[in-house]
């Protein structure tokens, strides 16, 4: 009976498997994370996806420019209250896009509502 619970009220994606042990290794994989002590910190995981209500926001790393896509020059300004609007409107941005109906249930500020209303208008 559990199996078909699984197999029906959790989805790990839109595709199909040959067996339920790869979802079952997902599964156990997101729940352990939250234990104390499996993660290094707390940290770990309150930055992630999904912690706050939202996406995460996009991540660069070295070099500055890639195949001609360049980090964004707030991100290399070393400005930490731009720098954290920028991921927030980054993870509202995301968030809309890709999964619009999260976006009930987070927490935004009013500054942040008025950015998702005015995402939603240029659609």
């Amino acid at each position: 009976m559990l199996d078909r619970f699984v197999d029906e009220e959790i989805s790990v994606g839109d595709y199909v498997l040959t067996g339920g042990e790869l979802p079952a290794l997902v599964l156990a994989d997101s729940l352990s994370r939250m234990l104390p002590g499996v993660l290094s910190s707390d940290e770990c995981f309150e930055l992630e996806s999904h912690y706050s209500g939202l996406l995460e926001y996009p991540q660069y790393t070295r070099p500055e420019e890639w195949r001609g896509e360049k980090v964004p020059d707030v991100l290399l300004s070393g400005h930490h209250a731009n720098i954290e609007k920028w991921r927030r409107e980054q993870a509202i941005r995301i968030t809309n896009l890709r999964r619009p109906d999260i976006l009930e249930d987070a927490e935004l500020s009013k500054k942040e509502q008025a950015f998702l209303i005015s995402l939603r208008s240029e659609d």
